[in-house]
């Protein structure tokens, strides 16, 4: 009895945290495990995949805007982990239907597309010939900027006490 109600506890607690570590509805789904990488290596076409990274470009085009990305590994969330900088799978070009502004959709921007892969595209980064796997995406998903907050003491800080007055451990 005694192990039955720990795997009762164990499963309710596993659902629990899984909870906290759900995507956004619009990033919810099955997709294929195909990396970018993967995808320039074999023949991936039209392979159901949710890829992310940050923004090296954005490109309106006349009926669609395209984005050249680094990709970054996702999180249990959808939003490409920032934990790890240099890991990257190569990178990758999203392109969907139409505009998306190159102003909000700036270099080093965090975004997450659902898609299926449209075959690879050769392009040239400084004097190296790359090829890239392209995507048609379904699902354009922009993260929020995480900003950084240093909290600093003030040198005023009270502290009752602590003080010339009282000394060390208060009124004793």
């Amino acid at each position: 009895m005694n192990a039955k109600i720990r795997l009762i506890a164990l499963a309710a607690s596993s659902l629990l945290l899984g909870a906290c570590a759900t995507a956004p509805k619009p990033l919810q789904g099955a997709f294929t495990p195909v990396t970018p990488r993967e995808a320039v290596a074999g023949s991936q076409v039209g392979t159901s995949v949710r890829w992310g990274g940050r923004i090296v470009e954005t490109v309106p085009g006349q009926d669609s805007t395209c984005f050249q990305l680094i990709s970054r590994p996702l999180g249990g969330t959808g939003r490409p982990l920032s934990s790890a900088p240099d890991a990257t799978d190569g990178r990758f070009i999203a392109c969907r239907a139409g505009f998306y502004d190159p102003a909000v959709f700036t270099e080093g921007r965090e975004v997450t597309f659902i898609g299926r892969v449209d075959g690879v595209e050769s392009t040239r980064i400084g004097q190296y010939d790359y090829r890239l796997p392209r995507m048609t995406a379904d699902v354009v998903y922009l993260w929020p900027e995480v900003r950084e907050v240093e909290i600093r003491p003030s040198p005023f800080y009270y502290d009752p006490f602590w003080g010339p007055r009282w000394g060390r451990w208060g009124w004793w």
